[in-house]
């Protein structure tokens, strides 16, 4: 059961950033000096981010939705994901936050990328969690890469439970009731916001560019992950110069699956490196 501090319904709020209305929620230790801004999954809403950031004991969280997904609004055009990466920057100046931990899982973890090179003095510590490099990526198993191109599994509880093990690996291959919880906890984007989503991303890469990203990088990946195989991973850590790579026995999903011992992880290698004054 979710704490009073978690990323809820109630603790959310929105707000209009450069024209775009965003909902953010905040959850972990709200007194907390240090602040963690969460970039979600692909089609995820604040609410999937509950449990993961209620795990956190001395970390305050951020989350947002990004456009097209939960209660923020698509717009009218689609968008790159410098867009998100600028709107991030303009929710932390709205919290009055110069610098934050960030923290980006999966297609979150695209965006944490170009939060962290575009936005660099504001990051302290980059964790990524599922991710790649963009199109520089070894993919996944085909059959399971299809099944992203639709929204499906978000509006469909059915579809999601028949296909969620195959897809996400991990313990959620067995655990029917752990993958009962996390279609509960969803709340679909729209068909255009998913779209937009998918195309913040063609073509994208930080392969080129992770050479330039100087901070202080954890990399976390899933040893069974079927959507984004280890070896991407070590991929992103052979570019960036001060990369720890750590693998969690379970699949894509290890941030819903096991948020405490991910959290755990998050917060001693954010507690190695001290805060600037």
């Amino acid at each position: 059961m979710a704490k009073d501090n978690a990323v809820t319904p109630e603790r959310t709020h929105c707000v209009t950033l450069d024209g775009q209305v965003i909902r953010y929620g905040e959850g972990g230790s709200l007194g907390a000096a240090r602040v963690l801004l969460l970039f979600n999954g692909i089609g995820a809403s604040v609410e999937t981010a509950a449990e993961f950031a209620d795990a956190f004991e001395n970390t305050r969280v951020i989350a947002f939705d990004v456009p097209g997904v939960g209660a923020s609004p698509a717009p009218l055009l689609p968008y790159r994901l410098r867009t998100v990466a600028d709107l991030a920057a303009a929710l932390l100046d709205h919290l009055g936050l110069s610098s934050v931990d960030v923290f980006g899982v999966s297609w979150g973890g695209a965006a944490a990328q170009e939060f962290a090179l575009r936005h660099s003095k504001r990051c302290r510590t980059l964790t990524l969690a599922a991710t790649t490099a963009g199109f520089m990526m070894v993919p996944g198993q085909p059959a399971v890469l299809l099944k992203l191109l639709s929204p499906r599994r978000y509006l469909d509880p059915g579809y999601l439970m028949q296909i969620g093990g195959r897809l996400y690996g991990g313990v959620l291959r067995q655990d029917r009731d752990l993958l009962q919880l996390h279609a509960a906890a969803m709340r679909g984007p729209s068909h255009r916001g998913y779209l937009y989503q998918l195309l913040a991303v063609w073509g994208w890469t930080s392969w080129h560019r992770l050479h330039r990203v100087k901070l202080p990088t954890l990399v976390l990946m899933g040893a069974d992950d079927p959507i984004v195989p280890l070896v991407n991973g070590r991929i992103i850590a052979s570019r960036v110069s001060r990369a720890t790579l750590q693998t969690v026995d379970c699949g894509h999903l290890f941030v819903l699956t096991k948020p405490a011992e991910t959290a755990r992880r998050v917060e001693r290698f954010m507690a190695a490196h001290v805060m600037p004054a």
